[in-house]
Order: C-alpha cells, then structure tokens, then sequence
C-alpha cells in the first residue's frame, strides 16, 4: 500500500486537512486583536482574515515552501510513510493544544513533526543543520521582533496624537485596524499555507517514480525548485477555510488575558506582526505566527506598563512553545513506526 499512487495522494489531502486545522487552530492570531477590540463581530472577523489568507496567494512566492521542501530534511530519506507520520504528529499535537486552549505554534509542531517521523526512520542524518538555523533562531526573534515594533509604533503614535481627543483617535483606528488586520491575515496566510505547501512538494518529489504514469500529470513534480501553481491555490485556500471555521478557544487567551486592548492598541500589534511576517516571508523562513502575534501584544502591553502584561499567562504560553518541537516529534516518531509495522 505504501508504494501506491492513491496511498500518495491520500497523504496529499492529509497535508491539506492540516493546512486546514493550521488555520483552525490559528484563527485566533489573526482575529483576537479585532475581536476583542469590537471592531468586528467574531463571525465577520474570520470571513475577513480568510479572505486575506487566500489573497496571499497572489502577492506573495514560495521561499519558505522550498526552504521546507529541500533544506531541513534530507530528500533521499524522504518518502509516503515519513510525511504521512510527520503530518499525523503534528496533526495530534495541534489538537491538543487546541483542546487544552494552548497557542501553540502549527509551524513548529509541522517541522517537529517531519523531523520526528525522518528521524524515527534514518536517525539524526536525516536532518540538514544548516536548513534548521534559521527557523530555531526565527524561535526567539520572530516574537522578540514582533514585541520590539509594537513597542515603537505604540510609542511613536502616542507621542503623535498626544493632543488629539481620546473620541477620535479611537474612532480613527477602529477604521485603521480593518486594515492592520488584512495586513497582519496576509502575512499569516503565505507564511503559514507555504509550510503545508513544502511537505506536499517534498512528498510529490521523493514519490515522483509513482507518480510519473499517471493521467494527471500536475501530480509529477520532479523537482523541488518549483512549487506547482495547484499546489498554491489548495493550500491557501485549505488555510482560508480553516480561519473561516475558527478557533474560539484561543482567541480569549489571545485576545484578552495577555493584555486588555483598544483598537489603538490592537493596530499597533497587528501591524508589528504583519511586518515580522512578511520579512520573515522575504528571507523564507518559516516563523510561528503565533509567537510573533504574542509578542507584539506584548509589546503595546509593555508600552503602557510591565505590569500590564501578564506574565503568568505569557509564561504559560512559552512553555507550550518549548514543548511543541519536541513533543510533535515524538509523536510523529510513534505514528512512522506504527504506519511502517501496519504498512
């Protein structure tokens, strides 16, 4: 069964269901700050940043999908039976964190993932170091990034309407957040559907002996360099369709007990979050959106005061942060040797 074409492409659309609860699960990072700020209803909130999501697909390339696709995990290694572990341990572990109200990281938990599952199969020579640098280094400064010019544009503006009435500057960027909130849904979208779009291309390529008889030929990839236009569109459009179903267990963690927001604040986070993407996008880094989404929150809360933020909760979350590579890792493990004794 692990040599069919069918079994491939059912790994395919395990890949997409993935994007899906990707977006799912992160919903939360892309309409907390609007949420709680009433600028848009919960419902109109996920249409929106969806909608975004799927935009992201025209305005963005596909470095971080090649980064993914060929740089972290030895091609050679790969085949149906690691993507297929590597997407169920970060599938689980999504879930969970999910249910336990826990913003982890999607991104993290997909790497950890396929890392565990290549692992399990070929031991620590599966990994390619130098593909890994940039992503465990982007760990630390993608939030620190995020809270750093949230800190600044907080500031900044508050020295700038500090003659303005509180009425107005409110009403201002209760208008302004819309936009922040695009910005920060587009950013989220290319770097997060790239991730899935990397493990679909690094399948189609280590099965590309299986794939090349077969009618539709779209599905014979015979090389990482290029990520194929369907590839893309499934992708970004899975992501969209998970944002849209939401993810209303985090959005009260996210959105109302690291910090209190108001538009003011909720457009300097979102537009910090959204700059951090997409240069982490430009350099195809794969980042977590939710790390960068927290620490910009973080930043407006600081901004204020230290003690504005709170920090109990905060470290609560980084916890979560340090187990998910790890904790996806072992599970996709388990699941590569599970599939390989069943298959």
């Amino acid at each position: 069964m692990a040599e069919s074409v069918w079994f491939v492409l059912a790994i395919v659309f395990v890949a997409l269901v993935f994007d899906f609860i990707n977006g799912f699960h992160d919903a939360a990072n892309s309409i907390a700050t609007v949420v709680s700020t009433r600028v848009l209803s919960p419902t109109a909130a996920v249409v929106w940043a969806a909608f975004w999501n799927f935009i992201a697909a025209f305005v963005f390339g596909t470095a971080i999908a090649k980064t993914i696709g060929k740089g972290m995990i030895d091609l050679s290694v790969v085949d149906p039976t690691v993507v297929l572990g590597g997407l169920l341990g970060a599938i689980i572990w999504d879930l969970l964190t999910w249910w336990w109200g826990l913003p982890t990281s999607s991104s993290h938990a997909l790497v950890g993932g396929y890392a565990g599952a290549a692992v399990a199969k070929a031991g620590f020579t599966a990994i390619i170091a130098s593909g890994w640098i940039k992503t465990l280094v982007f760990i630390v400064v993608a939030p620190l990034l995020g809270l750093t010019i949230a800190l600044i544009l907080t500031v900044g503006l508050s020295w700038a309407l500090r003659h303005s009435l509180p009425r107005r500057v409110d009403r201002t960027f209760r208008v302004l957040q819309l936009v922040s909130a695009a910005a920060y849904s587009l950013g989220h979208g290319t770097n997060d559907a790239q991730k899935t779009m990397g493990i679909i291309l690094a399948l189609l390529v280590s099965s590309q002996a299986l794939l090349a008889d077969f009618p539709i030929k779209a599905f014979h990839v015979t090389s990482a360099d290029h990520v194929p236009t369907w590839v893309i569109l499934a992708a970004h459009a899975a992501i969209g369709l998970g944002t849209m179903a939401g993810g209303w267990r985090i959005v009260k963690t996210m959105g109302q007990r690291i910090t209190k927001l108001k538009p003011f604040g909720g457009f300097c986070a979102e537009t910090a979050g959204a700059l951090t993407l997409f240069l982490s996008s430009h350099l195809g880094v794969p980042v977590s959106t939710t790390h960068t989404i927290t620490g910009a929150i973080a930043g407006v809360g600081v901004a204020h005061r230290v003690s504005a933020v709170r920090w109990g909760v905060a470290r609560g979350i980084v916890l979560a942060w340090v187990l998910t590579i790890p904790a996806a890792a072992g599970i996709a493990g388990l699941s590569y040797l599970l599939l390989r004794a069943v298959l």
